[in-house]
Parts: structure tokens; C-alpha cells; sequence
């Protein structure tokens, strides 16, 4: 897809490196620094997810202005009338994993996508901690800090796997059924979400299911898992990506036969 400026080396470059330059100036000196207040939705909101997002909205608009500005720290107002841009949206979560960032877990990211004509075209997810960029362009493939990547792991079966589950926001008898039937070799729950679907994609945890994310969660994780060969869904068997302000369910592996084994599991078909 070429409707956008990211099919150029340079700009991609361009785009990589101010992301990662505006975290180790906003987030980083931040961490273990200062409060978190509780916002209507019972969220946490840093002084270092409002001044990410301050910042990226002017380098984003500085570069490259044709395109619309979706933030998670934007009104809903803001951010409906962002999808609906004919151009192409940015969608940005400033720091993702804010209740880790503000607990003083180094597990959290930057999380940015451009959705043009109902497509995510470019994601990339920056991890300041690991100082790890994932990121990918639509039919370009993904990559980690520049290198092509390919979602494999050896695990063959969904019982030798990581699961990287979310259970606070699953239904409550889908907790049960796969607390009580342990289907894989171990669980985890990280607490960022667009880290998780790079988790994934890469194969450092090969099963993923979450019960309700927004699009600033998703929409860069879910291109890159796509790009790098990984397979998901929602929990009843659609699209995760709508180009909606509304929440949504999340299934997905690093392999398609786990995706598969996966899926029948939760879904049951």
C-alpha cells in the first residue's frame, strides 16, 4: 500500500527514531519519579503519558500534517472524528502499561499505528526498558530494532506453550474453564497490551487472549503479529481491528496451527 510516506527508508527512519528519542525524553526520566491520578474509567493517567502525547501530536503534525490524530489522552469527541478522516489517522497510546510505569514495573511501551482507508499501514511498539522497537508496514513484514522477523516457535502443541492471558477482563466462566483446565506449560499477564501482541509475534509467549482492548492498545500490535506471520481473532471469531472507538476481545498465537488449537480451545469450533 503506498498512500502513505512509510514505504520511504528514510522516512520510516525518521518516524523510528523520534519516537524513540520522545520516550527517552518523556517517559524514561519519569519512571519512578512521579504520581498517578485515576481517571473516570478507573484507568491511571501520568504526568509522562499526557506530556508523550503533548509531544509526540506536535512531532507527528511537524512531519508529516495531512494526517489526523487519535491519542488515548484525547476526547471521545477527538477521537471519533479522527477515525472518520479521509486521509489516514495516527492512533497513539503514550504509554501503554501506565499502571506498571506508575508501580515501577519496567513494563511499558510506546504504541503508535496510521490507519489510512480502514487499514493499519504502520505500527510500531517502543519498549524504552529493553530500549526494543517492534514495528512493521503493511505487505513489508515486521521487525525488531531493524531486523526482518518471522513469528516460529518449536512449540508444536498448545500444552508446551506460554500463554500470555488477561483474565480481569475475560468472561467470568472462560476464566474458570481455562484456569481449571491449565491447557498450557505456563501463564503469564505482563500488563501492556500492544507488548503482548509483539510477545506473541516474536514467540516469547505463543498463546494470547484478552477480553476487551481499545485501539490505542491494538492497533500497531495487531499489523505487526499479522506482519510477522501470526494469526488472531475476537473471542467470537471476527477481525480484532475495526476502525472503531470500542473495545475488543482478543485471540491470537505465533503460529497459525497453535492459533487454530488455540481458537477451538476458548471457542469451541
Amino acid at each position: 500500500m503506498s498512500n502513505h510516506p512509510f514505504s520511504d527508508a528514510s522516512q520510516w527512519e525518521k518516524l523510528k527514531t523520534g519516537i524513540i528519542d520522545l520516550a527517552k525524553q518523556e517517559i524514561l526520566p519519569r519512571f519512578e519519579k512521579i504520581s498517578a491520578e485515576v481517571k473516570k474509567d478507573g484507568s491511571l493517567l501520568t504526568e509522562a503519558d499526557l506530556e508523550m502525547q503533548k509531544k509526540t501530536k506536535s512531532f507527528l503534525y511537524d512531519n508529516w500534517p495531512e494526517f489526523a490524530f487519535l491519542g488515548e489522552e484525547s476526547t471521545r469527541e477527538e477521537q471519533v472524528n479522527a477515525l472518520q478522516s479521509d486521509i489516514g489517522c495516527w492512533i497513539l497510546d503514550p504509554v501503554d502499561g501506565t499502571s506498571n510505569f506508575a508501580s515501577g514495573i519496567p513494563v511499558f511501551t510506546v504504541s503508535l499505528a496510521l490507519v489510512v482507508q480502514g487499514k493499519t499501514v504502520m505500527g510500531l511498539v517502543y519498549d524504552p526498558s529493553r530500549d526494543e522497537m517492534f514495528a512493521a508496514r503493511l505487505g513489508m513484514g515486521a521487525e525488531l530494532n531493524g531486523k526482518q522477523f518471522s513469528a516460529d516457535t518449536p512449540k508444536e502443541k498448545m500444552k508446551q506453550c506460554i500463554g500470555l492471558i488477561d483474565f480481569k477482563r475475560l468472561p467470568a466462566e472462560l476464566s474458570i474453564k481455562i484456569i481449571q483446565d491449565n491447557p498450557y506449560a505456563s501463564q503469564r499477564s505482563i500488563g501492556s497490551v500492544a507488548l503482548d501482541w509483539c510477545w506473541v509475534a516474536y514467540g516469547r509467549g505463543q498463546l494470547y487472549c484478552h477480553g476487551a482492548q481499545n485501539i490505542w492498545d491494538y492497533a500497531a500490535g495487531y499489523l505487526i503479529l499479522n506482519e510477522a506471520g501470526g494469526k488472531s481473532s475476537t473471542l467470537t471469531g471476527e477481525d480484532v481491528f475495526v476502525t472503531e472507538v470500542v473495545k475488543r476481545s482478543a485471540v491470537a498465537a505465533t503460529t497459525p496451527a497453535l492459533f487454530s488449537e488455540w481458537k477451538t480451545y476458548l471457542l469451541g469450533n
